[in-house]
């Protein structure tokens, strides 16, 4: 049995989806910890130190102004994989144990870049925005290795871009998403506006704590 191309069902699922506006937020967030670099000491053991280094990396990209493209995310994933070149994949990518394949078709690298670059475009709110490149990342499969953890940088780049560092991650990266699934992208994108809204709650609340 062929098992179909799950990227193409979520370029369906993508463009149909209903991605709803971020609420307006003004000014950036300063959390009450740095969830992402928490997370990856707590919980990459051996390879924290790779993905630190390529954490620093998106950050210092982000605060640059770089657009996204393959080749930056390629930079990251130098650091991540421990490695001189990270080429686009040239064979299908499979994914869950075998349940998702992804495939290769040509321009399949110009259409992961025009995706990419939409995450700057205004349209969806941000928390939309940063979850459909999340997806993107997860399901373009653009590496032989190390996909998900590309996919986290990517999230966390667009928003520190706009000045918001979370301070929990870990429901972004411990949930499985399917690649058909519009109410999968969306409780996604409902959740990273949960953590948005969250991050800036506690962190307020602790900037005002030190003031009493």
């Amino acid at each position: 049995m062929t098992v179909p191309d799950h990227l193409r069902a979520w370029l369906a699922v993508r463009d149909s989806v209903p991605w709803q506006p971020s609420p307006s937020r003004r000014g950036m967030i300063t959390p009450r910890r740095d969830g992402p670099v928490h997370d990856i000491v707590t919980r990459d053991g051996p390879r924290a130190a790779r993905l630190l280094a390529a954490l620093a990396q998106a950050r210092a990209d982000a605060e640059s102004g770089a657009a996204l493209s393959f080749e930056v995310l390629s930079g990251w994933q130098r650091h991540v994989l421990g490695v001189a070149d990270v080429p686009f994949r040239s064979h299908p990518a499979f994914a869950k144990e075998g349940r998702e394949r992804y495939g290769v078709s040509p321009g399949l690298r110009g259409e992961f870049d025009r995706c990419l670059a939409q995450a700057h475009h205004t349209g969806p709110g941000l928390a939309a925005r940063a979850a459909r490149l999340y997806l993107d990342v997860c399901f373009f499969h653009p590496f032989d290795d190390g996909n998900a953890r590309c996919a986290f940088l990517a999230l966390t780049f667009l928003l520190a871009g706009a000045g918001i560092t979370l301070d929990q991650v870990a429901p972004l990266r411990r949930i499985p998403r399917r690649a058909g699934s519009s109410e999968d992208a969306l409780a996604l994108a409902e959740l990273v506006a949960i953590l948005i809204t969250n991050t800036a709650r506690r962190g307020t609340a602790m900037e005002l704590s030190t003031r009493s």
